[in-house]
């Protein structure tokens, strides 16, 4: 099966723990329906099929870290997905970084939450679609 095109393929961020990072996103991303699709050695990698966001093991001292400027927004169906990301990565480690709501600022029907994973990382949904 060919995949259609998508202007990002995947993302991916170094973590210190792969394992309680692997049990965040879990938690956290299956609200938005993206669930582990690929498992290798220091990597896994979700999506709604193929991998699309990657968490990879740290590796030496100098490597990638999670940076002030570095934000990553997944795409919810509805506002309620948005909601449930929010509170399962709560729930999960995550700490707040914006409770669910309506950012007309950014769009007229955006509603979105944010929260900051564990390796301190600034994650996002969104839902663009008006209830």
């Amino acid at each position: 099966m060919t995949r259609p095109y998508a202007p990002l393929d995947h993302a991916s961020i170094a973590v210190g723990d792969l394992a309680a990072s692997a049990a965040f996103y879990d938690a956290a991303l299956a609200p938005l329906g993206l669930a582990r699709a690929k498992a290798v050695a220091g990597a896994i990698g979700y999506g709604p099929g193929h991998p699309v966001f990657w968490i990879v093991a740290r590796g030496p001292k100098g490597r990638a870290k999670p940076g002030l400027g570095l934000h990553f927004c997944f795409g919810a169906r509805t506002r309620a997905e948005v909601d449930a990301f929010h509170s399962t990565a709560l729930a999960s480690g995550g700490r707040d970084n914006g409770a669910p709501g309506l950012r007309p600022e950014y769009h007229p029907d955006y509603y979105g939450a944010f929260v900051i994973d564990p390796d301190g990382y600034k994650l996002g949904a969104v839902c663009r679609s008006p209830e």
